[in-house]
């Protein structure tokens, strides 16, 4: 039976548990956690930076109060919009973790963060395609970041610059005999030089090069319509399509009288045809494209929007499309996928054709009064000063493996030095992590962002440091109560015998409160699941129930996700698992877990195979029936 939350599945074992703990450890615990903490800091100042929250979203700026206003209310009526094309009540998302954007007006700053994404890629595009976006699903909520600048891309290099014109204009005023044109000629050389040279289509007025402008709205709607197919329709899609589906969406506009709009070209798509040109569609759709590097690629962006607008709303060729996805998140191959568009160089013939025809743009009126208001508050200085720090967490705290036994020497080598690299920059982070915490000791957020990167990287002691002086800030705050307790079983890890279940009991005491301050949190489901396996124990059926209500939160998280394939496969439900570890192995993102999934799903579909007597192997699912996922 499915567990709606864990305050069923682990609340009643509270008893149990407080009954496992010795008085005089839980004495001990409260010793240990506050004997040396001073609390003496004041509360911050507000800062420049503001929060809108919708229902579905939370979107942080250092910009303009309306244009964040603005910002959060569109991205509100895009998944509004979303909803009613897949046939979905856009309140029926409302139970799962929001989205975090954050915005950046720094361009220096956002580069800087070197927010590398390890769970989401994009393309390959070619080379000249470096979008500057960052997004995370992470298993406590998806995160997203950009800059508040808009993007120029290099479309192609050209011998024209500014000395040139310069140059040219210099040479006709010398030889121009009318000392009026002479004149005019002369004072036109600083004017016409600095003002650039327009291009036959769309590209920016600029030397040297053409250029095409990515917006920061552009890529802030194209990256919030593929998290929506991530996390609200979880499945193997092909790559491409969900590059596609971002930028089929990324030209949305809300226009008066509540009307939006989409569909629309991206800016620059012609010209980035004419510059490119074709691609082998067959190569796409199979999976090909995937292996090429991206110094060699002419595959863009905008031959990703052509493609999936040619299919997606096309009513001929969308229900070839829908057959397709379905055999992708079988997980079949993708080649055999693809025989359902026929033949594809026909396929190819019609889609250049689309390109230079008139191509529809929905427009579509709402109802404005179901899309609400966003709520706006000042961060404060203090909770401004993380921001950063948060972002860079999902990154930091993921280290590279160790080369495994029997690597060639070049390959030791580079993994090697691979490791050593993210433990140098991971030991910088926490350093300075801990001197911001350290000056705004007063802060439950400094602290908390604390404890959860000391506990991510190993480091129990300090993080049950840090959880105890957030805890001393807000005691019943269950973050704190959560990373405190991770702590605990963390170090009883080391431990053996009696010591072990005492310690571990403690820890999980903790997480239970935790979960019963705040039924909806997801840090203490994940955190009582993962406290069997350093205490050497199977978790109970009422943990997996919690896992399963984590995932059910936020479906897109990678690591969540394996560890409940990895659960339903060891309770012996083979084909349960294949269908939630699907979207992770054969999916479009190379994340740190994807190599583990693709183990499992090898594993199980061996395990179902068929036996030399005519059956399968597969081991029988227990009577307990569990929903694939949303």
């Amino acid at each position: 039976m499915v567990a709606r939350i864990l305050t069923r599945s682990v609340g009643a074992a509270v008893a149990a548990l407080v009954a496992l703990v010795p008085a005089g450890a839980q004495a001990q615990s409260a010793e240990r956690a506050n004997s040396d903490v001073v609390i003496t800091a004041v509360r911050s100042k507000l800062s420049n930076w503001r929060q809108a929250e919708t229902n579905h979203v939370l979107l942080v700026s250092d910009g303009d109060e309306k244009e964040l206003v603005r910002l959060a209310r569109n991205l509100e009526w895009l998944h509004f919009v979303l909803s009613s094309l897949m046939g979905k009540n856009a309140a029926a998302d409302d139970d799962m973790i929001k989205i975090r954007i954050t915005m950046i007006g720094d361009v220096a700053e956002f580069d800087e963060m070197d927010l590398r994404n390890l769970r989401w890629q994009q393309g390959p595009f070619s080379d000249l395609f470096r979008i500057g976006r960052y997004y995370d699903p992470r298993e406590d909520g998806a995160v997203m970041a950009s800059t508040r600048v808009d993007q120029r891309t290099v479309v192609e290099h050209t011998t024209v610059n500014a000395q040139a014109v310069a140059s040219m204009l210099g040479s006709m005023a010398a030889g121009a005999t009318d000392p009026n044109i002479r004149a005019d000629l002369t004072a036109a050389i600083g004017t016409v030089a600095l003002s650039g040279l327009r291009g036959p289509h769309d590209y920016s007025p600029t030397f040297g090069e053409k250029a095409i402008e990515i917006t920061a709205e552009n890529l802030l709607y194209a990256g919030y319509a593929q998290h929506y197919l991530l996390t609200y329709h979880p499945a193997a899609y092909p790559r491409w399509y969900l590059d596609g589906f971002g930028q089929v969406f990324s030209t949305f506009a809300v226009t008066g009288n509540n009307t939006v709009e989409f569909g629309r070209a991206p800016h620059g798509a012609q010209t980035v045809i004419d510059e490119f040109g074709t691609y082998p569609i067959k190569d796409v759709l199979s999976d090909a494209y995937l292996t090429q590097k991206p110094g060699s690629t002419r595959w863009t962006p905008i031959h990703a929007w052509m493609l999936t607008h040619f299919l997606f709303l096309s009513d001929t060729k969308r229900p070839q499309l829908g057959q397709y996805l379905l055999a992708r998140a079988k997980g079949e191959d993708p080649e055999k996928a693809a025989a359902v568009f026929g033949d594809q160089a026909q396929l190819g013939r019609e889609l250049r054709a689309y390109f230079f025809s008139r191509k529809p743009v929905y427009k579509v009126t709402y109802d404005g009064a179901k899309i609400e208001q966003p709520t706006v508050r000042r961060l404060r200085e203090s909770e401004a000063a993380f921001l950063k720090g948060r972002l860079e967490l999902g990154a930091r705290v993921v280290i590279p493996p160790a080369p495994p036994a029997g690597a060639e020497p070049a390959t030791a080598k580079v993994m090697t030095k691979a490791r050593d690299e993210a433990l140098a920059e991971r030991g910088r982070w926490l350093d300075k992590l801990r001197r911001n915490a350290t000056k705004w000791s007063g802060e439950r957020e400094a602290q908390l962002l604390l404890a959860e990167a000391e506990c991510r990287s190993g480091n129990a002691a300090e993080c049950l440091a840090a959880a105890g002086r957030a805890q001393t800030i807000s005691p019943s705050d269950p973050q704190a109560l959560t990373w405190k307790g991770t702590a605990m079983i963390l170090q009883a890890a080391a431990l053996a015998g009696p010591d072990r279940g005492r310690l571990v009991a403690e820890g999980r005491k903790l997480i239970v409160a935790a979960n019963q301050t705040d039924h909806d949190a997801v840090n203490p489901l994940l955190a009582y699941y993962r406290s069997f396996a350093p205490a050497g124990e199977t978790p109970s059926a009422n943990a997996v129930d919690g896992l399963q209500r984590a995932l059910e939160e936020v479906p897109a998280a990678p690591a969540t996700r394996l560890e409940f394939a990895t659960a339903l496969a060891q309770q012996g439900e083979s084909a349960t698992a294949q269908a939630f570890i699907l979207p992770l192995a054969a999916g479009p993102y190379n994340s740190p877990e994807r190599p583990a999934a693709e183990a499992l799903l090898k594993t199980l579909r061996r395990a179902a195979a068929p036996d030399l007597n005519g059956g399968t192997s597969m081991i029988t699912p227990g009577a307990g029936q569990r929903s694939t996922g949303r």
